[in-house]
């Protein structure tokens, strides 16, 4: 049995799948790379694991444009290449997968045709600062961050709520980079991932949609932060952090129980947990390697 003040469990990953070199592109460049990795060779930045209908794990590669499908055999197929940067996937109940496109803003993909529609591009006629992540809550309701540039020198990160009638609310206008974000399964509580904060923040969700007393769940350190988030069916909230080389999982009441060990890199950009709830996987953006690991 765990007991507070004991240390957490170092948990080994292995190799899932990793971008096959037809679908890597060392020499070209891109407007994404040139931004966040200047002078580095990026051949891909893989990111925003989500699975499909049919148990398919679907990835983006962000500085090209791509979404790809991978088997659970771990072969790739490429389901679509298009002009904008997609960062966070979502499943929507009516099938369509949803898109935080950097550039676009909130998109949806046809995984059998290809076709990518249009959400939501603007707020009043505003752009966004740019789309992080996505996440669908059992009420129906999209949640995403708009997360831009934004930081510790830059508070003015945001978080969103499209609820099914159209309407819109800001829950949050302050965040320093608001990355990843996660419900509790009541869809009373929403977890934020503020990278450069290098905290997840508690966002509780009120009756009368309006949040109060949003605080920091947990605290950690490094050159980047959290990235993207995973919620279990027992609480356990899991985090990515994107110089760490590790997701770290937390109990519900906020002490860190368990470290999943990249068997990679140290860029842990997302993770997601398959459908039965028995395996997490986790993206590895600088290798272009999806990890896997059992649940216990």
């Amino acid at each position: 049995m765990m007991h507070l003040g004991a240390p957490p469990r170092v948990i080994q990953t292995t190799v899932f799948s990793a971008m096959p070199e037809v679908f890597r592109r060392p020499r070209q460049r891109s407007a994404w790379g040139d931004a966040n990795k200047p002078g580095q060779s990026v051949d891909s930045f893989i990111e925003g694991p989500c699975f499909d209908e049919s148990g398919n794990l679907l990835v983006v590669d962000i500085p090209y444009g791509r979404i790809f499908s991978i088997a659970p055999s771990g072969s790739w197929s490429l389901i679509v290449e298009y002009d904008g940067e997609p960062n966070g996937l979502a499943r929507h109940p009516d099938g369509r997968i949803l898109i935080a496109d950097y550039r676009k803003g909130l998109l949806a993909l046809n995984t059998r045709t290809g076709q990518i529609d249009t959400v939501l591009a603007r707020r009043n006629a505003e752009g966004f600062k740019g789309l992080n992540d996505v996440i669908v809550g059992p009420s129906g309701a999209i949640y995403f961050t708009d997360q831009g540039q934004t930081g510790l020198h830059d508070p003015t990160g945001r978080v969103f709520r499209l609820k099914p009638d159209g309407r819109l609310d800001c829950l949050l206008s302050n965040g320093p980079s608001p990355n990843g974000l996660v419900l509790n399964h009541d869809e009373t509580v929403l977890f934020v991932a503020m990278t450069r904060d290098n905290s997840v923040w508690r966002v509780p969700l009120l009756k009368d949609g309006s949040t109060a007393k949003v605080g920091r769940f947990c605290s950690l350190f490094g050159t980047s932060g959290p990235d993207g988030l995973a919620l279990d069916e027992s609480g356990r909230l899991f985090v990515a952090h994107a110089s760490l080389g590790h997701v770290f999982a937390f109990a519900s009441n906020g002490e860190c129980i368990a470290l999943f060990r990249s068997c990679t890199g140290p860029t842990c950009t997302n993770v997601t947990i398959s459908p039965p709830g028995e395996a997490i996987f986790i993206t590895e953006s600088a290798t272009g390697t999806v990890m896997i690991a059992d649940l216990a």
